[in-house]
């Protein structure tokens, strides 16, 4: 199952946090099911996704919802980066 990292620049941790929190149907809708890790530091936010499906996770990245929800959280969408972690290192 592949892993998705998305990182970007928050205009305030305490309101973006609050409002990453009510997402979770908007999740769930995009295919994740199991706990979202994320951190905050500074004006950065990361949060690491598990969809169980990619394709649908990835089609709801690109929805109007999602969109907004960034909006709503001051998410500075021009400085959001994706990264799909498909592979792993056994140790």
């Amino acid at each position: 199952m592949a892993k998705v990292l998305v990182v970007g620049q928050i205009e305030d941790a305490t309101k973006w946090e609050a409002g990453f929190k009510t997402h979770g149907d908007l999740f769930r809708s995009h295919s994740c099911h199991k706990p979202v890790a994320y951190a905050v530091t500074g004006n950065q936010a990361a949060e690491l996704f598990g969809p169980e499906n990619l394709e649908t996770f990835m089609r709801g990245l690109d929805s109007k919802a999602t969109a907004d929800a960034m909006e709503f959280d001051g998410i500075d969408k021009a400085s959001a980066k994706m990264f799909v972690l498909d592979k792993e290192m056994k140790l």
